[in-house]
């Protein structure tokens, strides 16, 4: 290993380390090796492919920062991949990372990783409008295709209708196709899956992955730079438009206008739409009605919490792409014990490979119990306004309709701001949908309302109780 690599390593590494958390960097820096610095182009070892995903979606601005600085705006940076097997005491291995940014002549293990976002920001598409063959980049992972989404009982409609979709889009009676259900279940994935196989199928199409939020900001920033129309003509001349959590629409009335027109558009256009929420079209709340009702046109498939025998195969595949091999009990172990989120279930995964790779200790049975109490516990997850409702209205014994009542009466008033206050908190909902969902309130109430707890939890010691009690119960 030349010196001068690990020279330069070692200069990133304290760049690094003042820009992170101490925890950050004893997991993912202190493992890396350097090997060599060829060209300008420093070579480093990392333990295993998905630690080599997680640098790529986590840190690469850090890294482009702390490498540039060392070797100036021509750094480039490879990553040597050398696995080691988890279980037993067998060698270490190489896993083959195909890559198109290196000719085919490359070593295997090897992966350039020239210094570019994985999901790039969508460039500002209508500064030159009418130009039908726009080069609009996708926005697309293809990393979330329909061969890692493995099918079961609790996707089956949803994957077939999605396959159907890819195949034939905007050619079936599915347009919309509306792909909802709870958090961490796969909507984004299929909805990813989609729009690849489209690109793969018909590379001529073009297709966009937008999340809404991404969608109501550009519609915000063209009304300010008053090209409102360039922001609808861009998104009419899409052939197959897939936006991602449709529900965080809720309350922004221009945004659902705007998209109300646009979707119009590209429907009677027989172009594919594909929308994704985590509530059905019944259950979503300050959509306007005609928008709702075009939503319902297509098809809405449901994503369940997968079964035992599906999340095995999750996790069996997930093992594989890794390249590690892991007991069968503790497989059924996993399985038995994340149920609800597919999400946490790969997290925990990658957390007990993590840990049995950084500490050179084999996975075993122990291991993979304190991983998933520890991380089970700690993944936060998102509630429901309805639900906050409940345990608020339950904490201080009355029904909910008496929380969202008009009565002024000082202990009800109170419940009724705590369930504002927590609303915010904890969920993604804007501040007119929590105002409309608790008492059909406006925004400015529920702004009231989160002042009102602030102050009084710094100067109430029963207050504060209310909203530590509450806390523990919503959050537990």
């Amino acid at each position: 290993m030349s010196m001068t690599a690990q020279t330069v390593w070692d200069n990133c590494l304290l760049f690094i380390q003042d820009n992170i958390t101490p925890q950050a960097y004893k997991t993912w820096f202190e493992p890396i090796k350097a090997v060599k610095l060829t060209d300008n182009a420093l070579s480093i070892q990392v333990p295993s492919k998905f630690f080599y995903e997680w640098l790529e979606e986590h840190y690469v601005k850090l890294l482009k920062v702390s490498l540039t600085k060392e070797l100036g705006e021509s750094a480039k940076l490879v990553y040597v991949i050398r696995m080691e097997n988890t279980y037993g005491n067998r060698q270490p291995f190489t896993e083959k990372i195909p890559s198109t940014n290196r000719p085919s002549t490359m070593k295997s293990q090897e992966v350039d990783a020239p210094f570019k976002n994985k999901n790039p920001e969508l460039k500002n598409p209508f500064i030159i409008p009418g130009i039908r063959n726009l080069q609009i980049e996708s926005q697309l992972n293809p990393n979330y295709n329909f061969d890692n989404f493995l099918e079961g009982d609790s996707n089956r409609l949803a994957r077939s209708a999605g396959m159907a979709v890819a195949n034939k889009p905007g050619g079936t009676s599915f347009n919309p196709l509306l792909i909802f259900g709870g958090v961490g279940l796969g909507k984004t994935h299929l909805a990813h899956a989609i729009g690849v196989q489209i690109k793969d199928r018909y590379p001529e199409k073009t297709v966009l992955y937008i999340s809404a939020e991404k969608f109501t900001q550009q519609y915000i920033e063209s009304v300010k730079k008053n090209n409102r129309n360039d922001f609808i003509h861009f998104y009419q001349v899409i052939d197959v438009l897939i936006v991602d959590d449709i529900q965080l629409l809720s309350g922004k009335a221009g945004t659902q206008d705007v998209f109300f027109h646009i979707f119009n558009h590209l429907h009677q256009n027989g172009k594919q739409v594909v929308l994704t929420s985590d509530k059905a079209p019944v259950d979503m709340q300050d959509i306007e009605q005609r928008l709702l009702s075009r939503f319902k046109w297509g098809l809405s498939a449901e994503l369940q919490q997968p079964g035992f025998e599906t999340r095995v195969s999750i996790i069996k595949n997930k093992l594989y792409q890794d390249g590690v091999e892991m007991p069968e009990d503790i497989v059924e172990f996993l399985a038995n014990n994340i149920k609800t989120n597919i999400r946490e279930l790969e997290g925990a995964i990658i957390s007990l490979i993590a840990h049995s790779s950084f500490n050179r200790k084999e996975i075993n049975l122990e291991l993979a119990k304190r991983i998933v109490d520890n991380y089970v516990k700690h993944t936060k997850r998102e509630v429901s306004i309805e639900y906050i409702q409940k345990v608020v209205s339950d904490y201080f014994q009355m029904d909910v309709d008496t929380l969202q009542s008009k009565t002024r009466k000082r202990h009800i008033v109170q419940a009724r701001q705590l369930a504002m206050f927590f609303a915010k908190k904890l969920t993604k909902a804007s501040l007119a949908s929590i105002g409309s969902q608790i008492g059909k309130r406006d925004h400015a109430t529920v702004l009231h309302a989160c002042k009102t707890v602030d102050n009084l939890s710094a100067t109430d010691k029963q207050f504060r109780k209310y909203v530590e009690d509450l806390n523990k119960k919503l959050t537990m």
